[in-house]
């Protein structure tokens, strides 16, 4: 079989996929004895498999493919760069042109007091990057007993050793004896499913206070960081209670501590804002970012810093050790750089805030009157429903979670769109130019998917 071919049948690549690979977060065995679904190709929100279904993108690949899938822009770039300077590296007093423009494009996209970057390939180098920058920088600032960064449960910053142990996903922690040393958790701010009596209101402020209790448990003088998602993507869409974010600008305002705005999922457009940390009025330290800055087109990350923290890592912190191989490649920064043109010249980020999301986000919503469905929420191009039992009863969820949630994602695929689960919520993050038809075909879909997925339920006395 060549390296790239999509002249074989299905069952051979199969075969061949089964003999060889190891699929990130998945039950190898299992899906070896399934098989796996070829994509094949792709265009705008459109995916097709090797047996010619045409399937609709509702997770934009992996929450990244801002502008859509086959942009002849992106990849005529990387082809003229890669003709001038296929790869060189940004150690040894280096530098070259697309590493530099990016640099200037994103410090002007970027909150005004964000004028830097440190670049990498992933989310997850990002936050591994977070973690010894934040430390190295209290070290440089005559404070190194602060160590310890503070989390959230159910926070995704990553799959690498420092991402898990800053993430708060209990499963993953438990493969490799998971986190490191200096990692706190607290509460997320997740009222429907764990918001008890009170309003969202006065959840989000009390959700809010498990940071300030944590910080006086531990010390201020020994918490370095706290870091947290403006809204968690891979927990599950968990879109904060207005009164939340008020409140932890507030607790952090009134200490030393640095704040690490985890905006891999959240950036370049997808909350109708530039950034989450825009959307929310926040005013992070610390910023990662990938996926959407190149739209997946190639693997690219950063980390955006505050003019503080760049002032004291530079000006007294002498050499920094760290680095990656691929930091800054000229052929991603030149994906980046076309992707960040397009999304400029055709306004995606205004066309979230104005057009596509007010539109996708009401018909979306109004799921939430399904007799599977206990609540429909969507911020920007980002949203969620909540697959329950008992319609109306935040307390009672099905007994064996994530199996409903998977029998919904399955028969999402087979109707002709992707939509994630996690646990029994399913989840969708279609492209920024997702068009008001497509936009009705995604909720057309997702309607027939509940219907089906709640007479299987009814089928086999689940319900």
């Amino acid at each position: 079989m060549s390296a790239v071919s999509n002249i074989y049948p299905t069952a051979a690549l199969q075969a061949v996929d089964a003999a060889h690979h190891i699929h990130p977060f998945s039950d190898t065995k299992a899906l070896n004895e399934e098989g796996t679904r070829i994509i094949t190709h792709a265009d705008g929100v459109w995916l097709t498999d090797s047996n010619g279904n045409r399937i609709l993108d509702g997770m934009a690949g992996l929450w990244c493919v801002q502008v859509g899938h086959g942009r002849q822009e992106i990849a005529d770039a990387v082809h003229k760069q890669m003709s001038e300077l296929s790869y060189y590296n940004t150690f040894f007093k280096t530098s070259h042109p697309p590493a530099i423009a990016l640099a200037e494009k994103l410090a002007e996209l970027a909150p005004t007091h964000m004028n830097r970057v440190f670049y990498c390939s992933s989310g997850s180098e990002a936050n591994d990057t977070v973690f010894r920058m934040v430390r190295h920088y209290w070290d440089q600032m005559g404070q190194p007993d602060k160590k310890v960064i503070i989390g959230r449960w159910n926070g995704y910053h990553g799959s690498t050793l420092a991402g898990t142990s800053l993430g708060g996903m209990k499963g993953m922690h438990e493969q490799g004896d998971l986190p490191v040393p200096g990692v706190r958790h607290i509460d997320q701010p997740y009222w429907y499913g764990e918001g008890g009596d009170m309003s969202p209101e006065d959840f989000g402020i009390h959700v809010a206070r498990k940071l300030e209790k944590a910080i006086d448990e531990i010390g201020e003088d020994k918490v370095a960081a706290f870091i947290a998602e403006p809204i968690q993507g891979a927990g599950g869409v968990i879109i904060p209670p207005e009164t939340y974010w008020p409140e932890v600008k507030r607790i952090l305002s009134e200490r030393n501590i640095l704040f690490v705005a985890d905006e891999v999922i959240c950036g370049f457009g997808r909350l109708g804002t530039w950034f989450g940390s825009d959307y929310y009025g926040l005013e992070p330290d610390l910023m990662p970012i990938a996926k959407g800055l190149t739209s997946g087109y190639l693997p690219m990350g950063g980390v955006m810093v505050s003019d503080r923290v760049a002032e004291g890592l530079i000006d007294k912190g002498g050499e920094f050790y760290h680095g990656y191989t691929y930091s800054g490649h000229p052929a991603c920064a030149a994906a980046a750089l076309a992707n960040l043109e397009i999304i400029q010249q055709e306004k995606l980020v205004e066309r979230v805030r104005d057009d596509i999301g007010p539109y996708l986000q009401k018909s979306w919503t109004a799921l939430g009157d399904h007799p599977l469905v206990g609540e429909a929420r969507m911020t920007g191009l980002m949203g969620a429903m909540e697959l329950v039992p008992e319609k109306g009863n935040r307390q009672k969820a099905f007994a064996d979670k994530g199996s409903v949630g998977t029998l919904c994602r399955d028969i999402s695929f087979k109707n002709g769109m992707v939509m994630r689960a996690v646990g029994d919520s399913m989840i969708i993050s279609p492209p920024l130019v997702l068009s008001h038809e497509e936009a009705d075909q995604l909720v057309t879909i997702a309607r027939k998917t509940l219907d089906e997925t709640y007479a299987e339920l009814k089928r086999i006395g689940t319900l």
